[in-house]
């Protein structure tokens, strides 16, 4: 049955024919629900929410609610889900906050039990948001990005594609691509892992292990350094993390090095 006896559905709502409401499932307001998408017992949907084709929502996870923000006087505002993303439990997604603003996350991306998307955020695609993971507004994660559990993120903050959090980082600075985090928006190294598995080049890898030495490993001018790697020849995945880091207002991670040693750098 497509919608079980016991969900309690909007009539605003447009449920797609082919989509699975589970039991005890809340619809309030006009959601949209492709087909294919499953939403099991429990689940809350709220608000104007677009959610895409052969997603999967677990039990107990909150999607599209309004955002945990203080200026908000409920304007209406938007939260627009893509294809085959999967939300486990209790996980919670929240709308835009400012009149008119969404909310925004692509396809096939994986948020763990209690993960949290602040109102405003922007998920590529392919990313993994652990569980415990913390998301405050206005985030923006690259594709195929991983944040660890237990992570927490400032709001503003940008996470550059194939960028790795360890579990419990923390960072209010731009975390480049390419790079693993950990501790306090601190760099630790290339994430080879991730890019082999990305299909990258052991040539690829090396380009941009030699800019992550020049830009991460000492006490350097990173304004300075950026600018003289560009003006060297440069494969297109430097260049993109070149161009990360200069369009970064925030300010991005420091290296190892650069950290202060006790570990608790502010923004």
């Amino acid at each position: 049955m497509p919608i079980h006896p016991s969900a309690v559905v909007d009539p605003r709502a447009d449920i797609h024919p082919q989509a699975h409401i589970g039991p005890y499932v809340v619809i309030d307001g006009p959601v949209r629900v492709g087909a294919g998408t499953r939403v099991l017992a429990h689940a809350a949907l709220c608000g104007w929410t677009d959610i895409g084709e052969e997603n999967v929502i677990h039990m107990g996870a909150v999607i599209g609610h309004e955002p945990q923000d203080l200026s908000y006087a409920g304007q209406q505002t938007f939260l627009k889900i893509g294809h085959r993303n999967v939300f486990r439990e209790h996980s919670q997604v929240h709308r835009g906050t400012a009149e008119g603003s969404t909310t925004l996350i692509g396809d096939d991306n994986y948020l763990m039990q209690n993960a949290h998307v602040a109102h405003n955020c922007r998920i590529g695609n392919r990313t993994i948001i652990a569980g415990g993971a913390l998301l405050a507004g206005y985030v923006q994660v690259a594709d195929r990005a991983f944040v660890s559990g237990n992570c927490v993120v400032h709001q503003f903050v940008r996470i550059g594609t194939l960028a790795l959090l360890r579990g419990l980082s923390r960072t209010s600075r731009d975390v480049p691509p390419f790079c693993i985090m950990d501790g306090t928006h601190t760099v630790r190294g290339l994430n080879r892992v991730g890019l082999r598995r990305a299909g990258f080049s052991p040539e690829r890898i090396r380009a941009l292990h030699t800019a992550f030495g020049r830009l991460f490993r000492k006490k350097i001018n990173l304004k300075r350094e950026t600018e003289a790697l560009r003006r060297e020849p440069c494969t297109p995945d430097v260049l993109a993390l070149l161009d990360f880091i200069q369009q970064s207002e925030r300010g991005v991670c420091f290296g190892p090095r650069q950290a202060r040693q006790d570990g608790l750098t502010g923004d």
